[in-house]
């Protein structure tokens, strides 16, 4: 019998909650931990909470446009599904069926180097964009093999991912002695690739090649500064989810002055504990031109696979359009920093699944 997603999934907390009844412990652990005392995940969702939105009324909200530009590309929702490691624990598919939900709704998606699908395969399940992220593993031509691999693949551009010179200790794994089946044969030898990776590294491949280049895991003002200067097309601000640095700040406390230090020479994405339309928002009054969703599209693929992306951007769509009506804007554009200021946060303790209070019910 064929699901019927647009009754089965009216919330948003209806897929972390079917997420939880279909994945085993280890995956569900992996999917929502971070590193050793996971402040920083906290601290993702803290930050978020601290926002509050203005409202303005009598504003001519009869049509709200939620649509935007991304990589150069029309997008339905300022969105990018977020590059993942194991997608595999939540669909067999993993990138494919990540791309395909991509594409029927109309938002671009990251595809991680640890994926097990190609570059090829995820590119032609899409008619969005597709963009590659990189962990390096390996030196001579090991970044110019992907790179060239990518523009073949037809990706819409290359980020590096530079907040992971050193893997963490994620303990939620470590204490089920859960070893990742995609981290596997990932040894020192090779993780010290990404440790050495710099900045004339970067230098190389801009001057190489005519693809966007992207920085995943910046977290400072000082290095968005550099990496503008070094001609960066697009800052991705990020602490991993929270899960590299521990007691790192939430992305949204950073935000507005890595917005301040790219000045319009580089367009900015920002992720870390996206969860709601409101969110999305608020990341757009503080400068973002696009946002990240790691977790929240893998509660959906683990729900209903494709399928229940799309659902679940449907009604990330209906929260964004709602949220922005009240706030008197009609589009994107008009989203600006008189949409917010900072206010209590909210009554529940902030956590991963915070966002969701429901779910306790």
């Amino acid at each position: 019998m064929t699901r019927d997603l647009a009754t089965e999934f009216l919330t948003l907390h209806e897929f972390a909650a079917a997420a939880l009844a279909r994945l085993d412990d280890n995956g569900w652990e992996y999917l929502t931990g971070g590193t050793e005392t996971e402040t920083t995940v906290r601290r993702n969702r803290h930050a978020l909470d601290t926002i509050a939105l203005r409202p303005r009324v009598l504003r001519d909200v009869s049509r709200v446009d939620c649509t935007t530009t991304l990589f150069g590309k029309p997008a339905r929702l300022p969105v990018l599904l977020a590059p993942v490691g194991g997608l595999e624990t939540c669909d067999p598919d993993g990138a494919v069926a990540v791309a395909r939900g991509a594409g029927a709704f109309g938002v671009p998606m990251m595809l991680s180097s640890v994926s097990k699908r190609s570059k090829q395969e995820t590119r032609a399940a899409t008619a969005s964009p597709v963009l590659f992220q990189l962990y390096v593993r390996g030196g001579g031509r090991f970044i110019e093999d992907h790179v060239e691999a990518a523009i073949e693949a037809g990706l819409g551009a290359f980020c590096f991912t530079v907040d992971s010179a050193h893997y963490s200790r994620r303990e939620r794994d470590l204490a089920k002695r859960f070893a990742k089946p995609w981290r596997a044969g990932v040894d020192a030898e090779a993780r010290h690739f990404q440790a050495a990776l710099r900045w004339a590294d970067i230098d190389r491949i801009r001057k190489a090649y005519r693809i966007p280049l992207m920085l995943k895991g910046i977290m400072t003002a000082e290095d968005a500064r550099i990496a503008v200067d070094h001609g960066i097309d697009a800052i991705y601000v990020s602490n991993h989810g929270g899960r590299q640095l521990d007691h790192g700040l939430g992305t949204m406390d950073v935000l507005p002055e890595i917005v301040g230090a790219a000045a319009a020479r580089a367009k900015v994405i920002v992720d870390g504990g996206f969860s709601r339309g409101t969110d999305i928002v608020k990341a757009l009054a503080l400068g973002a031109d696009g946002v990240g969703l790691g977790r929240l599209h893998c509660y959906a693929l683990a729900a209903a696979g494709a399928e229940g992306i799309v659902r679940m951007l449907e009604i990330l769509e209906e929260e964004v359009r709602t949220a922005m009506a009240l706030l008197g804007v009609a589009n994107v554009a008009s989203i600006e920093a008189s949409c917010v200021q900072r206010g209590a946060p909210c009554v529940s303790a902030p956590s991963v699944l915070s966002a969701f209070p429901l779910l306790e019910g």
